[in-house]
Order: C-alpha cells, then sequence, then structure tokens
C-alpha cells in the first residue's frame, strides 16, 4: 500500500451559501483557498467568528460538498466518495450533540454501531476509549451529570471510535475553564503522538500555540499567512509588546503624542478602543521612551509577542471581534 504524506489537500477551494432573501447576494464564506496538510500534524485554522474556518471543515470532513475548486482526502475526493473518506475520519463538532438520557458507555456503543463494528469490537473499543477520555469511572452514569469538560472529552473518545486516521475538531476547547482545556490539551496531544492528524479551529491564540504545529489565519474567507506559530510571530512581529491603558477617548491623542509616525522600523503603535500596543525589540526601553515624553498610563505591561498580534497586523482586528 502506497502511503501518502498529505492526508489533505485543496486548491481553490470556494464555498458560497445561498442568498437568504429572492434577489439577495449569495454569501461565500471561503473565498478560494489552498492548504496541504501532511500526515501526523496538527493543522490549525486561527480566526474570528466567521472568518470561513468552520465551513472549510465541513468541506474537509465530506458533509458539504465545495462550491468550487479541487478537495483531495486520504488521496479520494470526497464528492465521490465521501462514505469511505468519512469511514476515516473522526469528527468533533462546536456542538457536543452527545445523546444526555443515555451513559457515557451506551453514547460509545450506539456511536461505534454507526460504523458497523461488530458489537464486541465496539465495546473493546469503549472500554480503551473511557480510559484514554479519563471517563472509565463515569462509565455508567448519564451524560446529563457530566461536566462541560467530560461532555467535551466524551465527545472526542466518541469521535475515536472508529480509529481514525484524521480528527478533525472544530472549536474544541470553546466555554471551557482552564484546567478542563488542559485537560483536553493533554488527550490530544497523546493522540497525536499515536500518529493521528489533528486537524483544529479555534479563536484562541494559546490554544493554537500550544497545538498546532503549523497553521493558518483566516479572515473574510481567506488565508492570510500560513506557518508554524513561532515562525508567523518572527514574520510580522517585534519580540515584545509594551500595553498601555489610559482613560477611555485618550488612546488616540497618546500615540500622536508619542510620535507614532516617526518610530524607527520595526517598531509601530497599535491603537485599540482599550489600550495602545506599542511592538518593540525592548518593551522595557519603550516604556523609558514613554515616561520620558510625559506620558503617564493606568497600567502598564510589557510581555512577548503573541498570535494574536500577528492576526491584529494582518487583519486589523483583534481574533476575539
Amino acid at each position: 500500500m502506497v502511503v501518502l504524506n498529505a492526508v489533505i489537500e485543496a486548491a481553490g477551494l470556494e464555498k458560497t451559501y445561498p442568498a437568504r432573501d429572492r434577489g439577495g447576494t449569495p454569501f461565500r464564506a471561503v473565498a478560494g483557498i489552498g492548504l496541504r496538510v501532511e500526515r501526523g500534524e496538527a493543522f490549525g485554522f486561527l480566526g474570528p467568528n466567521g472568518a470561513g474556518k468552520s465551513s472549510t471543515m465541513r468541506m474537509l470532513g465530506g458533509v458539504s460538498a465545495p462550491t468550487a475548486g479541487t478537495l483531495r482526502i486520504l488521496g479520494l475526493d470526497p464528492a465521490a466518495h465521501g462514505r469511505r473518506v468519512r469511514a476515516r475520519l473522526g469528527v468533533v463538532p462546536q456542538d457536543d450533540s452527545l445523546d444526555v438520557h443515555l451513559t457515557v458507555r451506551e453514547n460509545l456503543l450506539v456511536y461505534g454501531r454507526y460504523f458497523g463494528l461488530s458489537r464486541k469490537a465496539v465495546r473493546e473499543r469503549a472500554g480503551e476509549l473511557l480510559e484514554f477520555a479519563r471517563l472509565t469511572e463515569k462509565a455508567d452514569e448519564r451524560v446529563e451529570h457530566l461536566s462541560g469538560g467530560m461532555r467535551r472529552r466524551l465527545t472526542i473518545a466518541r469521535a475515536l471510535i472508529n480509529d481514525p486516521e484524521i480528527l478533525l475538531l472544530d472549536e474544541p476547547t470553546t466555554g471551557l475553564d482552564p484546567q478542563a482545556r488542559h485537560v483536553l490539551w493533554d488527550r490530544l496531544f497523546r493522540l497525536k503522538q499515536d500518529g493521528v492528524t489533528l486537524i483544529l479551529t479555534t479563536h484562541y491564540m494559546d490554544e493554537a500555540e500550544q497545538l498546532c504545529d503549523r497553521l493558518v489565519i483566516m479572515d473574510k474567507g481567506l488565508i492570510a499567512d500560513e506557518g508554524s506559530p513561532r515562525e508567523l510571530i518572527e514574520r510580522h512581529i517585534t519580540r515584545e509588546v509594551l500595553e498601555l491603558r489610559f482613560p477611555p477617548g485618550e488612546h488616540e491623542q497618546v500615540a500622536v503624542k508619542l510620535g507614532r509616525d516617526g518610530l524607527p522600523e520595526p517598531e509601530r503603535l497599535e491603537v485599540l478602543p482599550d489600550r495602545l500596543l506599542w511592538y518593540a525589540e525592548d518593551g522595557e526601553t519603550a516604556l523609558a521612551r514613554a515616561t520620558a515624553a510625559g506620558v503617564q498610563p493606568i497600567t502598564a505591561l510589557v510581555r512577548r509577542a503573541t498570535l494574536e498580534d500577528v492576526f491584529l497586523r494582518l487583519t486589523g482586528r483583534s481574533l476575539t471581534d
């Protein structure tokens, strides 16, 4: 059997939805993107709501046909071989869609039967996944009694029932508390170590930095840039960022006072509604310069540059817009 290096290849991929009203304009959610995902890597889509991430994931999952372009998943055209493609995928949607009236174990058993697994095979697989998801002690409890983090882990376990080669995760940790997010990150890291290809969407920059080997930044249906988290930061942003906060309405005039148009490259100022960002190689030096200019912020914070800064640079808005 030939082993593919790329498990997903797309070129000129588009998704357009019909107009909601008669005579209206169709909505193009994905506007012609190209990407390649290698076997065994963790690949991410980073962007705000409405960037086209979920529409792309639905096409990759074989449940929504592209309007235009070419798409190959595991060497197959999902439009022609949808059933064969879906049999080798695991899908974790934004909403858990678990049956809350069944037990944890029953949710796995029922889902496994959809893939034609024998009762013996699905029971064995369910036991393995309960252990993997740290839910063995909850196996006979009804889902309605689980915490949000437990439900999310069960949803991931359910998506693994068919031992997929690719796991698609759409906003996997939205709504979870920090501890639950870290537990989930650990489970996903273990999957990657086992050779499962992970493809995820997120608007959490820390999640993208923690999980993704490589990612694309999407905005308005297009890919703004692609690379590893570190590559993107080094390509677009200075090493450090100085955050300055002032009373409402004063950030623009402070930027002028600091000489926004006269800063040496690669330094620059970014005015946000609630703070002023000074991109500099040395944040403490920038703060000293601000103080020398007579600027007195309410708070000042020097931090390392992040993917959120990259997104702001590329699109002019924050990840949470």
